[in-house]
């Protein structure tokens, strides 16, 4: 089965030591294309440098909304020139996570509404984190609100790590967004995921690790790495019926489209 990673944090303190033998562990695993995104300026260029020395890696600048309250001026410019970059493919990850509010939520909006500007300014989607508390749709809503307060060109989004109910799935689809799904669809509370993936179109699903986070059953709960991807992907497949090597197919075909990526 061939494998995307479409978000994966391969810049974080958890790879410093062996970062080359986990790119090296996910290509031997099927995996064809990683997407590095960046959560602050720093993380942003640490991603920029990692692609630039691994040729099938992409990458992704912008600001996390747990960052949003901690980032300068001077440090938002360097995130805006660097995502100029031909190697920089998408705006991100951004969002809103009104769970853990880590920012004030006045400071996330702001913060999402200039990265969503640079992804509309530069054409590149952006990657979005939403999160709420358990049993609240709050971020989703929100999300939904900023996201189509562009009118009749919305920019073109990702929804990283799908959390949220069907009919939230079902307006970000109308948007044009893509969904991305992470072994954040096998805990409890976040069933309505799979009823999701039966309805995203093939050519705007894609999957992912976040890692080294949200581990799926079956994969090293102590620090997710992308070799372990194939386990959501052959779950989405099997969830929508799909054979699973034309489901391989699909996501590559996927990640290529929306990320306008021939890496690889």
């Amino acid at each position: 089965m061939r494998l995307v990673d479409s978000h994966c944090h391969l810049q974080a303190d958890r790879f410093e030591d062996d970062v080359d033998a986990v790119i090296a562990a996910a290509g031997a695993a099927g995996v064809e294309r990683i997407l590095v995104p960046g959560w602050n300026a720093t993380s942003s260029s640490a991603a920029l440098e990692l692609v630039e020395r691994v040729s099938w890696l992409d990458a992704a600048v912008g600001v996390h909304p747990h960052d949003a309250a901690n980032v300068s001026d001077a440090a938002w410019a360097a995130i805006a020139a660097s995502a100029r970059n031909p190697r920089v493919v998408a705006i991100g990850e951004t969002g809103l996570d009104y769970d853990r509010v880590f920012s004030p939520i006045p400071a996330q909006l702001g913060n999402l509404r200039r990265n969503l500007a640079l992804a509309v300014e530069t054409g590149k989607p952006a990657i979005l984190h939403c999160r709420s508390r358990a049993g609240e749709r709050d971020a989703q809503d929100a999300l939904l609100a900023e996201v189509g307060a562009f009118g009749s060109e919305p920019p073109r989004v990702v929804i990283h790590s799908f959390s949220g109910p069907l009919d939230y799935a079902e307006s970000m689809l109308n948007l044009g967004a893509a969904i991305s799904i992470s072994g954040l669809a096998f805990r409890k509370g976040e069933e309505a995921t799979a009823d999701v993936v039966r309805i995203v179109p093939a050519d705007r699903l894609l999957v992912e690790t976040d890692s080294p986070y949200l581990s799926s059953p079956g994969a090293p709960r102590g620090r997710n790495a992308p070799e372990w991807v194939g386990l959501t992907a052959a779950w989405t497949a099997d969830v929508r019926g799909d054979d699973r090597d034309a489901a391989g197919e699909a996501l590559v075909a996927a990640y290529d489209r929306v990320f306008g990526a021939q890496t690889g």
